[in-house]
């Protein structure tokens, strides 16, 4: 699992590369977590293109990351999640938590 963050225009992103699943989910966590703390942005992306597993895992790190930045003032989007992700994440009803794009 690679990450990479940086804030373009105001925002932060969180550019993901590989599997998600329960042996990497709480380091990624941490991670995410550690940014959003330390940094505060108004709004956070993580951006799933280069995402190539994902099991329920990722769900939660989804629903426990939109809760922090609902908690600091603002907001989660979820982009470029591939095809069967974005299913998955649909039956999940997180599109009523996050923005996905």
């Amino acid at each position: 699992m690679k990450i990479d963050i940086k804030t373009e225009n105001g925002a932060a992103i969180a550019r993901l590369s590989g599997e998600i699943d329960h042996h990497n989910a709480r380091e990624l966590r941490m991670q995410l977590d550690k940014y959003i703390i330390a940094v505060q942005p108004r709004e956070f992306a993580i951006d799933f293109k280069n995402i190539t597993f994902m099991d329920s895992s990722g769900i939660g790190l989804i629903m426990g990351r939109s809760k922090l930045m609902h908690e600091c003032g603002g907001i989660l989007e979820v982009r470029n999640p591939q095809p069967y992700i974005k299913r998955v994440l649909k039956l999940a009803g997180i599109e009523r938590i996050v923005k996905i794009t």
